[in-house]
């Protein structure tokens, strides 16, 4: 697999007009897109998504486009506010909607928060060890008006983290995403041998 074939499904989990979570997720998808990633953006402010129904959910047209891009995708880049220590209702309700999909790829939380996100990046992980998927391990967080302003980053040692972080998205990506592909088309024992039969990638 070439570095350049790696998709990036990137989740906006703030329904903010003005949000500064988009501002940094869009920071983010540029500078991805400018080393040749794919990047997909899904914006829950743009593309309103139902509370999930385990009942009626996946019949839906809605779910069936949205479940392709998210089985496309290899790196899942997770941007959501900290509300009351806990991610945005809009990011629960999105990862409520998958879990397979997820198996062996890679999720990354940036969050918004005053108080450095540290539950909700765990949150996050949480998800990400109950889906069999991998996490970035560490998070970027943010301060609104400290690291952002106008819809720019101001703070350099905050933009400097960010470019740590998008570094380690396309190479630690493009890893997983090789091992995950050889793995559903192996036979070898492994935690992906579950999936083989059930996902397409």
């Amino acid at each position: 697999m070439s570095e350049r074939s790696l998709h990036v499904l990137a989740v906006v989990g703030s329904l903010n007009k003005n949000s500064t979570t988009r501002a940094v997720v869009s920071h983010i998808t540029e500078e991805l897109r400018g080393l040749g990633c794919h990047v997909d953006v899904l914006d829950f402010f743009f593309e309103p998504l139902a509370l999930f129904n385990p009942e009626e959910s996946r019949q839906s047209a809605v779910y069936s486009r949205l479940q392709q891009r998210v089985d496309k995708a290899d790196v899942y880049v997770l941007g959501t506010p900290d509300y009351h220590g806990s991610m945005s209702s809009a990011m629960k309700n999105f990862l409520d909607h998958f879990w397979h999909e997820f198996a062996g790829k890679l999720f990354v939380p940036v969050v918004s928060s005053h108080e450095k996100g540290l539950t909700v990046s765990d949150q996050i992980r949480t998800v990400a060890r109950q889906c069999y998927a991998w996490a970035l391990p560490y998070a970027v967080s943010f301060v609104e008006r400290e690291d952002v302003k106008d819809g720019q980053i101001t703070n350099q040692q905050f933009k400097r983290r960010l470019e740590m972080m998008v570094r380690d998205i396309r190479v630690y990506g493009n890893v997983l995403a090789r091992q995950r592909a050889a793995d559903l088309a192996g036979s070898d024992p492994g935690f992906m041998a579950q999936h083989r039969k059930t996902l397409r990638r």
